[in-house]
């Protein structure tokens, strides 16, 4: 495997962490391709933990996402102040509530969120060198924040993360659930994934699109 992707999680649970169904297939992809990865998250505290039967926070209970993340990646995973953008030809970052809570803190703070600055710094390099990076579901959101501002992704439909995406001056293009939006000058896949999703085989179909674009974009 001569392509290397590095893939960037938030923690094991859409409510807060990663995606798993967005995980799943998004490695599959990359295998199914012949392209080599590498999952790395950060060595943080959780913003809290969410019972994912009643979707209720449980309190009193605290998890770190890098060890979280662990159980998605079986394991073989490594911390973000690790990952150096020269050994990979890509990134791409699933979605799920994980990115809103511990890469970010939009799930509270909206168009004025921060975002994780080891995140940040290990995507500038990535940018910095035109590396395509791809992102789906909730974390578009990121891109004004983590890239820079003009910057077209979508995250579907949803009138409340558009408008914050816009107001971070951010460019959002409405998009369908199996499609993806793809902005060739800086070099950023984005698609909806679960902010549409109703079946797993919807977001398959989106989420392997952004990868076969990757891959395209290594060539």
């Amino acid at each position: 495997m001569t392509k290397q992707v590095a893939v960037i999680l938030a923690g094991c649970g859409v409510y807060d962490g990663s995606e798993i169904y967005e995980t799943t297939l998004t490695l599959l992809r990359l295998d199914q391709l012949g392209i080599g990865y590498r999952c790395f998250a950060p060595d943080i505290e959780q913003h809290h933990v969410v019972n994912h039967l009643t979707q209720e926070v449980v309190e009193g209970e605290q998890r770190n996402v890098l060890l979280e993340s662990a159980r998605l990646a079986r394991g073989e995973i490594s911390p973000l102040s690790e990952l150096v953008a020269n050994d990979f030809d890509a990134v791409i970052v699933p979605g799920g509530f994980g990115v809103a809570k511990n890469l970010s803190d939009f799930a509270s703070a909206s168009d004025n969120m921060q975002v994780l600055e080891a995140l940040k710094e290990a995507l500038t390099g990535f940018h910095q060198e035109a590396k395509p990076i791809g992102l789906m579901c909730i974390s578009p959101v990121l891109v004004p924040r983590l890239l820079d501002e003009g910057i077209a992704v979508t995250v579907g439909n949803d009138p409340a993360v558009s408008g914050a995406i816009s107001a971070m001056g951010g460019l959002h293009r409405t998009c369908s659930v199996e499609d993806i939006v793809v902005d060739f000058e800086h070099r950023v896949v984005t698609t909806p994934a679960y902010m549409l999703a109703t079946r797993i085989s919807e977001a398959a179909t989106g989420i392997f699109k952004l990868v076969d674009r990757i891959a395209e974009m290594m060539d």
